[in-house]
């Protein structure tokens, strides 16, 4: 009891001395401290809105992980107003989750992104698990776009508010103060918070979020010359196992077993302390960032008689200068690139997609610096925009990902290939700088391998070699071959199980222009081969059932062709596109063949689909398309026309979707076909689907103009789809009036 009446005394005492300061002394120099806390430290902004009402000028500024954020920005010039209107614009989960637009990506990684559910680097033939969830490229790009207008001020006491920020050495624990260099790189570091985001590298020393050790730094802001110090702390003390649901909450807990007791003295030495009532909000709550800003102000608001006193009894009137600005455009005169070692220099500028003397936009550098991160090979980006004469000089650090070798895992399921698992081994640098060579191995019902090397030479001609082996059984209708391939007449029977084996194997240059444009010239061998069991005859003997079946093949040949491939892809997502558009056309020359069946002859077949997605209303969207192919030349092999039927994204050879009717129904040398998809997405990640689809198919339909006539096949079809994981997962009920049939389609996960 004694013990609290000495403490009550001595806080008593201390407070009456700061009282009497504050009106004995003109000009006292404020210090504001804003803590750490994550999406709780949106509440500072709320208390800024009140420090600036109540007329105080801060003479200097010091913050912790989300508090050096707000910190830096206000003491770079952005108002308490400007701040409000920046973070509530901002989609802090996009930025977290450091997700590189699709657009960002060139065609080999477009593909390549929608096939793995997991990727682990492989090292020395171990696995390990990656140092965090994101790489904070997005966040810290956002952070040079903001401070640009501070881009050449290195030493933070020059900044309109002299400003310092803490982090953490991650190898020895020490706390490191920030107080000069360049400012978005720092408060990056500040903010890292451990397994959410990859450490950030500065001076050489591996730095995280500086909450690990100081989280409120009180005695920085004091040394930097303040005599008042006001403190806006948005942590909580311990929480209970009712809300410890999360690692983050867990790892912030550990942390707070010495910040709650270091706050016991902190808060003393604060003059004015603000401690909003979030603790009904975790630090990961940025999609309620408006509710937290008005928590920090109607904190403040409680202390406003206090503040108001400073600003008019301890303070002189001083300009107030704040004129932040975010630009929009800048000119970049010089590219200096560092760290790169096995990615040539043409390979990095090749990526920006932006010429040096260009005039560019924020957000055309924010697109080159994707295209960089969306590559995987290099685990960090770092640039800063320096003067430079008449314009400004791109300083690129770049460090490679020291993981060369990764092992993918994905799991499919539909009703042509049936299930599946695949194991990927994925090398880069594996012969030469920029490339990259890639072995799916997929094994299930029906065993398949998928073989890719890739040199990505960037603005320059690529060059690639596939090889790739698919394999499915199927049911049809046996008058689907008894049309195309000369076969008897079996009237007893009505269906067969086809065997479809195509093993293709490509070389090719290409070139791609701002990641949308690829432009293709190839070779291509292809073997093909069609059989079946079911018309093989068995033996009458007793033991018969015991007795293999022969297979009887209907083609099983090998074709040589040249091809050229022209395809434009903006869509923002490859399974539910919500915007872009997309083309891509295939003219294949088919000049040789071992001809199976004796009917070889040159021919050509070309192919196009084009559409575009839109937006309709809020979470509703439109996808159109329309597509169409032909066969030029009067050959009569038929085992690469076109048919029509099923539903998935990744069918073989002329294998067309088609709600309606089941797979591989419709057969003929060309076809056109329209196709419109309405999607709902009624809740995140989940879809409710409309769709129908048109079609002539037949022969020769360019050359008779019968596909400019009514459609002769048309489908319907509603369904659902989930963005998972493991990728997209659908089930569709699809039925065609002509045939007056039903099906249902199922899909689990990336195809491949």
């Amino acid at each position: 009891m004694l013990r609290s009446v000495v403490i009550f005394c001595l806080i008593f005492t201390c407070h009456l001395s700061r009282a009497q300061q504050l009106t004995e002394k003109k000009d006292l120099k404020v210090g504001l401290v804003l803590s750490g806390g994550g999406a709780k430290g949106l509440a500072h902004i709320g208390a800024l809105k009140v420090i600036e009402e109540a007329g105080v000028e801060i003479d200097y500024i010091t913050g912790t992980s989300m508090g050096a954020i707000v910190g830096a920005l206000y003491a770079s010039g952005y108002t308490a107003a400007q701040l409000d209107s920046i973070f509530k614009n901002t989609d802090f989960e996009n930025l977290i989750q450091d997700n590189v637009p699709r657009s960002a990506k060139t065609f080999y990684e477009k593909e390549d992104s929608e096939r793995y559910a997991l990727t682990l680097p492989f090292n020395n033939f171990k696995i390990s698990i990656p140092q965090a969830l994101s790489g904070g490229q997005s966040i810290y790009n956002e952070f040079v776009r903001l401070l640009y207008h501070v881009k050449d001020i290195n030493d933070f006491n020059k900044l309109q508010i002299p400003f310092a920020c803490i982090a953490t050495d991650v190898e020895t624990g020490d706390e490191v103060l920030l107080n000069k260099g360049y400012l978005p790189e720092a408060i990056l570091a500040s903010g890292t918070f451990p397994s959410l985001f990859r450490p950030v590298e500065i001076n050489g020393r591996i730095l995280i979020d500086g909450g690990v050790v100081n989280n409120y730094p009180i005695k920085e802001v004091k040394r930097m010359g303040a005599d008042i110090v006001i403190g806006v702390d948005v942590q909580h003390g311990l929480s209970d196992r009712e809300a410890l649901l999360s690692a983050t909450e867990i790892l912030l807990q550990i942390n707070n077993y010495r910040t709650v007791k270091d706050m016991e003295k902190k808060s003393v030495e604060t003059d004015i302390y603000i401690t909003p009532d979030i603790k009904s909000f975790s630090v990961i709550d940025f999609d309620l960032g408006a509710q937290i800003i008005d928590r920090g102000e109607v904190a403040a608001r409680s202390k406003l008689t206090e503040l108001t006193k400073i600003s008019t009894e301890a303070q002189d009137n001083r300009p107030v200068i704040r004129a932040a600005m975010v630009r929009d455009t800048l000119m970049i005169n010089e590219l200096m690139i560092q760290g790169n070692y096995n990615y040539s220099r043409a390979y990095i500028r090749g990526k920006l997609r932006f010429n040096v003397e260009d005039k560019i936009t924020f957000e055309k550098l924010q697109e080159g610096i994707n295209n960089l991160s969306a590559t995987g090979n290099f685990s960090a980006i770092k640039y800063e925009l320096l003067h430079n004469g008449d314009g400004v000089g791109l300083l690129l650090n770049v460090k490679e990902n020291p993981n060369k070798t990764f092992i993918r895992l994905g799991v499919h399921f539909d009703d042509l290939y049936k299930s599946a698992g695949m194991v990927n081994f994925t090398k880069k640098n594996f012969l030469m700088d920029d490339d990259v060579a890639s072995l799916d191995f997929i094994i299930g019902d029906n065993l398949r391998y998928n073989l890719e090397y890739y040199v990505d030479k960037g603005f320059y001609w690529s060059f690639g070699i596939n090889s790739r082996l698919d394999d499915f059984n199927k049911e049809i209708n046996f008058d689907l071959i008894r049309s195309n391939f000369d076969v008897g007449n079996s009237s007893n029977i009505s269906t067969i199980t086809l065997s479809a084996t195509d093993l293709t194997n490509q070389v090719y240059l290409q070139t791609v222009l701002q990641e949308e444009f690829a432009f293709t010239l190839g070779l291509e061998h292809k073997l093909l081969k069609f059989s079946t069991k079911t018309l093989a005859q068995v033996d009458t003997v007793s033991n018969a059932s015991s007795i293999p079946k022969k297979r009887t093949y209907f083609e099983k040949s090998n074709f040589y062709s040249a091809y050229g491939q022209l395809t434009f892809d903006t869509y923002d997502d490859v399974f539910f596109p919500t915007k872009g558009l997309f083309f891509d056309g295939d003219f294949h020359l088919y000049l040789v063949s071992s001809d199976f069946n004796n009917n070889f002859k040159e021919f050509s077949i070309g192919k196009a689909r084009m559409g575009g997605a839109f937006p309709l209303a809020r979470n509703l969207y439109l996808n159109l398309e329309t597509e169409g192919g032909f066969k030029w030349g009067i050959s009569p092999v038929t085992s690469l026309d076109f048919v029509l039927g099923g539903f998935g994204t990744n069918l073989v050879n002329n294998f067309i979707p088609f709600y309606g009717y089941d797979f591989l129904s419709l057969v003929g040398n060309s076809y056109v076909k329209a196709y419109g998809r309405l999607d709902f997405e009624f809740y995140p990640k989940n879809h409710l689907l409309f769709a129908a689809n048109f079609a002539n198919v037949g022969d020769d339909l360019f050359r008779t103009a019968d596909w400019f006539v009514a459609p002769e096949y048309s489908g319907f079809a509603l369904g659902y789809g989930f963005e998972s994981f493991i990728g997209p997962i659908q089930v569709l009920y699809s039925y065609s009036p002509e045939i007056k049939e039903n099906h249902f389609f199922f899909s689990i996960g990336y195809w491949f």
